[in-house]
């Protein structure tokens, strides 16, 4: 049995509010033809298939045409699960609708699915967080955890004694885990699906903090033990989770920021046999539009470097050694060279700043906002920046 391991799709994101539709919507039809040609028996989405809790209506049609065309009206299983930046009723609210073409959504801890048969599987057993699923003769234990939030966790975990109730966050998701993986069998194909932050992982500064000082950290002795391949999803760098296991973050499938630039973007091929190690394989993605951030010795060399990287398509922030603030005129070259620019940061020389007094009652509201700007970024605030600042403040005559 063989299936495909993805994750923290993200659907609907920004990159500082630049659109990254067209690239996921290219993700998702690539993804299509390699699920298609690696003849897989199911897909499994630990998480994060959204950005928000109320996504664009873009992003769900998206989302919902490629889980179909994946699930081929029951052919192939698909499995989600809902992360930390979806809202489980949502994603939750079309699982029959979804069921009915082989697809299952998970949006809560111990939610359930149904039992039913399909053109290339069958579920014959639906439990609250367990569901037994027969493929090709062989039968396949599937233990699901979505997204457990205190809350969530706290309802699924129904503490009944004050000992119970002042056990730590990472006991509370072990002992579901090691409730649940009682149904798995040295006969059966054993698989694990959950969101959650495994204490020693490697995040990235687009994920959303999921642990609160170590709160909501999960320590590996917590994992399933027990199950042959444990799918994560939340970090965005593939890592594996565990030595203790054959635990993986698959990552998400773009660099949705600076910080994931540095590493290549894909998902897990596994194949697993009962009682036996799983075998894993990495499969790539394309880099649809790279981020990419050009370190430059002065204005002149940021030109220059704009016109040589002019027509490509990529997300670009530029750092720039500069002892002079940085002209819109400068600016507006910079931008008309190479489009999809993010950042035009100064990297300013430290200069002896002169201590000036003066009575800020003879000032208006823009020209302080303007000191302000130069004196904490050495730059001039732009034009657009000026004009909300002054639609906030409310300048011209409201308070």
């Amino acid at each position: 049995m063989r299936f495909i391991h993805t994750s923290d799709w993200h659907l609907g994101k920004n990159l500082e509010g630049h659109p990254r539709i067209d690239e996921q919507r290219k993700f998702c039809e690539d993804f299509v033809k390699i699920v298609k040609e690696k003849d897989v028996d199911m897909v499994i989405i630990a998480g994060d298939i959204y950005d928000t809790a109320n996504p664009p209506a873009e992003a769900e049609r998206l989302f919902y045409k490629t889980v179909s065309e994946i699930a081929s009206n029951g052919q192939r299983c698909v499995v989600v699960i809902a992360g930390n930046h979806d809202s489980p009723d949502r994603i939750s609210a079309a699982s029959n609708l979804a069921f009915e073409q082989g697809i299952l959504i998970f949006g809560y801890p111990l939610s359930k699915t149904y039992t039913g048969k399909f053109d290339g599987f069958e579920i014959i057993d639906a439990k609250e967080g367990m569901t037994t699923i027969k493929i090709k003769d062989e039968e396949i234990k599937l233990l699901t955890l979505p997204y457990p939030s205190e809350k969530r966790l706290n309802d699924a975990f129904g503490a009944t004694s004050d000992e119970e109730r002042q056990m730590t966050y990472s006991q509370k998701v072990g002992d579901i885990f090691r409730n649940l993986q009682k149904e798995f069998r040295e006969d059966t194909i054993n698989i694990a699906v959950s969101h959650i932050f495994v204490a020693g992982g490697e995040s990235s500064d687009s994920e959303r903090q999921i642990q609160l000082g170590g709160s909501l950290l999960v320590e590996r002795r917590d994992l399933p033990n027990r199950a042959q391949y444990t799918a994560l999803g939340h970090l965005h760098k593939p890592q594996k989770g565990s030595e203790l296991g054959c635990v993986y973050y698959s990552g998400s499938p773009l660099q949705y920021s600076k910080s994931e630039r540095i590493y290549s973007k894909g998902a897990k091929l596994v194949e697993l046999h009962p009682g036996e190690k799983a075998i894993v394989e990495d499969i790539m993605f394309k880099n649809y539009k790279p981020i990419e951030v050009f370190k430059c010795r002065g204005i002149s060399d940021a030109i220059e470097v704009s016109e040589k990287n002019s027509g490509r398509e990529i997300w670009s922030y530029f750092e720039i050694e500069t002892d002079e603030v940085i002209s819109q005129e400068n600016i507006k070259i910079l931008k008309g060279n190479l489009k999809d620019i993010i950042e035009i940061k100064p990297i300013m020389k430290e200069i002896e700043r002169e201590i000036k007094y003066t009575d800020i009652r003879k000032k208006s509201m823009a020209e302080l906002f303007r000191d302000f700007y130069r004196f904490s970024r050495n730059a001039e605030p732009s034009g657009e920046l000026m004009s909300m600042f002054m639609e906030i403040a409310g300048e011209g005559g409201e308070e």
